[in-house]
């Protein structure tokens, strides 16, 4: 005959067990990717701020820069573990007379983005 304490026992541990195996899906649930992302400014423009935005979205987050820059004609910068809300992120770069590049990147894995001279700029115009 089972005790009423191994009873109590075994109940408690089922719950015990049971709570675990509920917190699973929780516990397991993906971070998101992160990615590293070099960005190579070969332009004839310094690059004063570095954004990033969900894809789909001008949600621009702070400058990534700090009062840096991206200096013109071979400067660049690495970006290491960039947190990414999706599959992708959207990289924006403005240069010194406020005219913006854009650039989407996949996450998950390193990324690296060259602005050259070819880029057409967004100027507001």
């Amino acid at each position: 005959m089972i005790s009423l304490s191994t009873k109590r026992t075994r109940f408690i541990l089922f719950l015990f067990l049971g709570g675990i195996v509920a917190a699973l899906p929780l516990l397991s649930r993906a971070q998101p990717p992160a990615t590293d992302i070099t960005i190579v400014n070969n332009s004839s423009r310094e690059i004063n701020h570095l954004y990033f935005s969900p894809p789909d979205q001008n949600n621009w987050g702070p400058d990534q820069l700090n009062s840096s820059v991206i200096a013109a004609g071979g400067g660049s910068v690495t970006l290491t573990g960039v947190a990414c809300e999706g599959q992708s992120i959207k990289v924006i770069a403005e240069d010194h007379e406020g005219c913006f590049y854009y650039k989407v990147v996949e996450c998950g894995e390193a990324s690296t983005w060259t602005i050259t001279n070819e880029a057409t700029p967004d100027c507001g115009s």
